[in-house]
């Protein structure tokens, strides 16, 4: 495969530095862009570290300005491909939802990668190169109780992604949403926490009882499993593949 530039969000931790290591081996530039700066230098040094190239970047995905600046920051390292991975959850009631926890997972799952999209659209377009890879969820096709923000911005990424291949259609452009059931990251374990308390149930009985049930594999998704199909959707194979929904469920969706 080609090496590429690839810009990853939420790069720094969990899923995105999961993907951010695998492609890394595989030789290509990995940009760690996280709202914390520690966080993302840190993740891209034990990268450098461990004999790869990677680089840091500071970024609030929320804010346009911050996000229209990377083009700039950026101009001698040309982004082949972007994965919209940051995001965050909270659990609660929607009567109970605080309306700015609401607002915010909105801004980091959905506003956030349309606000990447319009800024590394223009120089894909200009080099007839690029791949947009969003990381939805399983709930960006199905709902769970409690999270009803997280379910709509994550939903939202499928129409933002057949949009854009519209609009894309034009160039070798394709942009795409890799959609896992549940990876045992940071992230779930607070999830678990989280709705243990809410249903008050053990952390064991949620993972059993709620979050492997529906799986008829009853297994976490791997961060490996990810990495490959982030890296496939990058390949020239995967040209013709956009607008669409990869689906890395255990069966989930199959009832």
């Amino acid at each position: 495969m080609t090496k590429r530039n690839v810009f990853i969000t939420g790069g720094a931790s969990g899923i995105g530095f999961g993907i951010a290591t695998s492609l890394a081996k595989s030789g290509h530039h990995i940009i760690i862009a996280d709202i914390n700066e520690d966080a993302a230098n840190s993740a891209a040094h034990e990268l450098v570290s461990q004999g790869f190239s990677a680089s840091a970047v500071t970024v609030d995905v929320c804010n346009a300005t911050s996000v229209s600046a990377l083009t700039t920051a950026l101009k001698e390292t040309p982004v082949d491909v972007l994965v919209n991975n940051a995001g965050i959850q909270h659990v609660s009631k929607i009567e109970d939802f605080p309306p700015e926890k609401w607002q915010q997972l909105i801004n980091i799952m959905l506003v956030g990668p349309a606000l990447l999209t319009q800024t590394f659209l223009p120089s894909m377009r200009a080099r007839n190169f690029g791949r947009i890879i969003n990381i939805g969820s399983i709930h960006s096709i199905v709902a769970s109780p409690y999270k009803s923000a997280y379910v709509a911005a994550k939903h939202g990424l499928l129409g933002l992604a057949k949009t854009v291949a519209l609009e894309t259609g034009d160039c070798d452009v394709t942009i795409n949403t890799v959609c896992p059931a549940y990876v045992k990251t940071p992230l779930v374990e607070k999830q678990i926490a989280a709705q243990a308390v809410e249903n008050n149930l053990s952390e064991e009985d949620v993972i059993n009882k709620i979050m492997l049930e529906p799986m008829p594999k009853k297994q976490f998704i791997s961060l490996q499993e990810l990495a490959d199909t982030t890296a496939f959707l990058m390949s020239d194979s995967a040209r013709n593949i956009t607008a669409q929904t990869l689906v890395l469920d255990g069966g989930w969706t199959a009832r």
